[in-house]
C-alpha cells in the first residue's frame, strides 16, 4: 500500500517548546521508529509543516536590517531542505541501511487569478506596532491586519494546482525510495500572466494539508494520513457534547462545521482525497501512526456511499 503521511508541527516541535535545533531533532528522533515501522510494511511518502520554522527565519531577518528580508518562497525552500535533512538522518538511523531516502525540493503551482490574492489572510512573521505596520506598508507594499493588540503581516493562501517535480517524485517511488516532499505546502510558484513561460516565486503560503492531499492524489496513494497532536477529529469540540469521530463518511464530515484555522483544512483535505480517489484518508495522533494506517485509530474517512 502506498501511504502519504503529512506530519503536523508536533513532529518537530511540541507546544511551548523553544524552537532549538536540538528540540526539533529530538522530536523527529522520537517519531522515527513508528514511521520506519510504516515504511517496512508499506511504501511511505512524507510531507511536513514548516510554519514555526519560516516564522523564526522571518524574526531573524527582521533583526538584521542591512539587507531586505528574503521573500517567503525562498524561506520555504530553506526550511524544506532543513527539515528534510533532519527527517532523512533520523529515519535512516532506524531503517535498514539499504533503504534509500531522498528529500525533493518541491515547487507547487498556484493560479495568479486565485481569489486568495484579493484577500490575504495568513499571518506570517513578527508582530508590529500600528505605526510600524503603516510604515512597512508604504515601504514594501505589505498587507497588515490586527492580531490582538498588535499588527502582523498577512499573505495570500492560494489553492495548490500542480506539483512541478511530480515526474521525478513518481520515478523515485517506482525505484523504492522513501520520499520527503511538498514540505510546508511546497514552495509557492506561478507563471507570469503575460506569457506562461516564466516561472516565479510568490509571496504566499500554501496550506500544507491541501498540498499534501494533491501530492497523495498525484502519486496514486492508497491512503492519505494527516498526523497531528490530537487523537481524532472531534464534533462539537470544546463543549460538554464533544465526541471523537471514528469511521465517518465524507458526507457526514461535510455536514459538520470545523474551525477554519485548525481542523477545517484537514477535514477538507481528507474529503477531497476520498471523493477524488475512492480511497481512505485519516486524521489522528502521530503517536498512533501504525494503528491509524491499520484503520484502528484516529478518524477514518471513507467514501460517502460506504457505511461508517
Amino acid at each position: 500500500m502506498r501511504v502519504v503521511v503529512a506530519l503536523g508541527g508536533n513532529a518537530l516541535l511540541r507546544r511551548g517548546e523553544p524552537m532549538t535545533a536540538e528540540n526539533q531533532r529530538s522530536n523527529v528522533r522520537g517519531a522515527a521508529p513508528a514511521l520506519a515501522s510504516v515504511a517496512k510494511a508499506h511504501q511511505l511518502v512524507l510531507s511536513h509543516g514548516n510554519g514555526p520554522q519560516v516564522g523564526l527565519l522571518a524574526l531573524q531577518a527582521a533583526a538584521y536590517e542591512d539587507v531586505d528580508p528574503y521573500p517567503l518562497d525562498v524561506l520555504g525552500a530553506q526550511t524544506e531542505g532543513m527539515i528534510g535533512y533532519v527527517l532523512e538522518q533520523e529515519l535512516g538511523n532506524v531503517m535498514p541501511r539499504d533503504v534509500p531516502l531522498a528529500t525533493i525540493l518541491t515547487m507547487v503551482q498556484v493560479d495568479p487569478a486565485d481569489p486568495a490574492f484579493l484577500d490575504p489572510t495568513k499571518f506570517v512573521g513578527p508582530v508590529y506596532s500600528r505605526a510600524d505596520a503603516h510604515r512597512l506598508t508604504a515601504e514594501k507594499s505589505w498587507v497588515f491586519k490586527p492580531d490582538g493588540d498588535t499588527w502582523r503581516r498577512v499573505v495570500p493562501s492560494p489553492q495548490p494546482r500542480h506539483i512541478f517535480e511530480i515526474r521525478p517524485i513518481r520515478w523515485l517511488l517506482e525505484h523504492g525510495v522513501v520520499l520527503i516532499c511538498a514540505g510546508g505546502g511546497g514552495v509557492p510558484t506561478m507563471f507570469l500572466p503575460a506569457a506562461e513561460t516564466t516561472l516565479v516565486g510568490v509571496e504566499a503560503v500554501i496550506d500544507k494539508d491541501l498540498a499534501s492531499e494533491l501530492l497523495a492524489r498525484e502519486v496514486d496513494a492508497d491512503l492519505f494520513v494527516m498526523a497531528t497532536d490530537v487523537d481524532a477529529v472531534y464534533a462539537d469540540w470544546g463543549t460538554p457534547q464533544q465526541r471523537a469521530l471514528g469511521r465517518v463518511t465524507t458526507a457526514d464530515l461535510r455536514a459538520t462545521t470545523f474551525p477554519a484555522g485548525s481542523m477545517g483544512p484537514k477535514v477538507e483535505a481528507a474529503c477531497r482525497f476520498v471523493e477524488a480517489t475512492g480511497g481512505r484518508s485519516a486524521i489522528g495522533s502521530l503517536n498512533q501512526i501504525q494503528q491509524i494506517v491499520d484503520g484502528e485509530a484516529g478518524t477514518q474517512v471513507v467514501p460517502g456511499t460506504e457505511e461508517p
